[in-house]
């Protein structure tokens, strides 16, 4: 019987070259198994929708060639990157900037880091061994994820933030993302935050970058919760309009342990963001929401999965998508509950609202239980505007599009709503207000 080979892409081709001659510049050790992760991708392949967790989003066809690692930005070149970034930027906090994928220390607050808190560029702690590098990958089903493990094959740059025991941080810690340049790259990053036992801390992200550029970001971030602490979380996507991006959040809860987190989403031609939550202690709160704004021809895939391992975890997910022009939304969540994980409470819905004639919407919500004495359920929308709302603003002197931006407004406010830092909610809220006003 003759062999079959599968034929690789020309991208995929691309990225074997790559690795080959980047793979020794980077640090390595055993927390950080770059050869493994890229064999395990290299089995695997780019995503194609045969793939059932890719069925939606088709990345073997979106990614047409293999972009080169980004390289250390001159210091003009990253002090006008970060001096014209938007994301988070009214917002008093102590903020860590990363240039195409490098953590830029003179563009950094890391004379202002709060009392309790430790922050190691990822570089550093991988050459130095660092003891909490053994909190990597802190979700198994992160490792199973292609995305993934090419973020961990190609990781050239990020930072590990501890924060101590008992410290609670009151001033949020950004994680500022800027893409520059007018030639392609790809970048990949990772963030490391191990919380202390009964610590509290809020972590921002933005990510942005040029029009016109095709780069490739594929960002990971990397979360321990130790028992009764607490982890609050916003993320803003604005990259690029023909930028493909990629990143995962993985999040271990210890017990009585909560987390917060939003994902605020306008950016990029496709963008896929992956959520694990393992509750591995019990009675763990989980709270994950997202936004998204679509126009043109974008497609946002979100894709969730809560593995409740613990007694009495509570998960709450609530997804919305505003869609436009030709885009596609995309939402497939996940709840687990293990047989040992009694008492668990799971709540997820995606809702949806369609513009245009020719947006769409997919939403694959699941369950598996396997225990027998639990509270769980999902549910999906999706729908146009209400005629009767819209007539009745109408009527009382609002134009069209002031009448629909409303709307849309509320709409997408309960999954902002959750966000507990009232600057960081507001920022949320005035990224939602200037893509409607871009709408018109």
């Amino acid at each position: 019987m003759a062999d079959i080979t599968s034929l690789r892409t020309a991208a995929e081709t691309g990225l074997s070259k790559l690795f080959e001659a980047t793979k020794m510049k980077y640090p390595t050790g055993v927390s950080i198994a770059r050869e493994e992760a890229f064999r395990y991708f290299e089995a695997v392949g780019l995503p194609t929708r045969r793939v059932e967790a890719f069925k939606y989003t088709d990345l073997r066809s979106a990614f047409r060639d293999a972009a080169h690692p980004a390289e250390m930005p001159s210091a003009e070149v990253a002090q006008a990157a970060v001096a014209s970034a938007k994301g988070f930027a009214g917002i008093e906090a102590v903020r860590l900037s990363f240039v195409n994928g490098h953590l830029i220390e003179a563009e950094s607050d890391l004379g202002r880091i709060p009392a309790g808190v430790t922050v190691t560029p990822l570089t550093r702690a991988l050459t130095e061994g660092h003891a909490l590098l053994d909190r990597l990958t802190p979700v198994r089903q992160a490792s199973e994820n292609p995305i993934y493990q090419l973020n961990t094959a190609f990781l050239a740059d990020g930072v590990l933030i501890a924060v101590e025991p008992g410290a609670k941080v009151e001033t949020p810690l950004h994680l500022r993302f800027v893409a520059a340049g007018s030639q392609d790259f790809s970048t990949a990053t990772r963030a490391l935050v191990v919380l202390g036992e009964g610590a509290e801390v809020m972590v921002l992200e933005s990510h942005e970058g040029p029009d016109g550029v095709a780069y490739q970001p594929n960002d990971a971030l990397d979360v321990t919760v130790a028992d009764n602490a607490t982890f609050r979380h916003a993320r803003l996507n604005a990259e690029g309009r023909e930028t493909v991006a990629l990143s995962t959040l993985s999040v271990k809860l210890g017990a009585a342990s909560a987390v917060e987190t939003v994902n605020v989403v306008v950016g990029g031609v496709l963008s896929r963001h992956q959520v694990y939550l393992n509750f591995a202690g019990a009675d763990g709160r989980a709270v994950v929401n997202g936004a998204a704004m679509l126009n043109g021809r974008q497609l946002a895939d979100t894709t969730f999965l809560a593995d409740h391992a613990g007694t009495g975890g509570v998960s709450r997910e609530l997804f919305k998508t505003v869609v436009d022009g030709e885009a596609t939304g995309v939402f497939q969540g996940k709840i687990i509950v293990q047989q040992a994980a009694q008492k668990t409470d799971g709540k997820m819905m995606s809702a949806c609202l369609i513009l245009s004639d020719d947006g769409q919407m997919m939403n694959k919500p699941e369950l598996e239980i396997f225990a027998d004495d639990v509270a769980c359920g999902h549910g999906a929308t999706c729908g146009a505007l209400d005629e009767d709302l819209l007539f009745y603003l109408m009527q009382r002197g609002l134009p069209k599009a002031q009448a629909e931006s409303l709307l849309v407004q509320a709409f997408l406010g309960a999954a902002i709503d959750s966000v507990s830092h009232d600057g960081a909610r507001e920022a949320l809220v005035g990224t939602i207000e200037a893509w409607l006003a871009a709408r018109g």
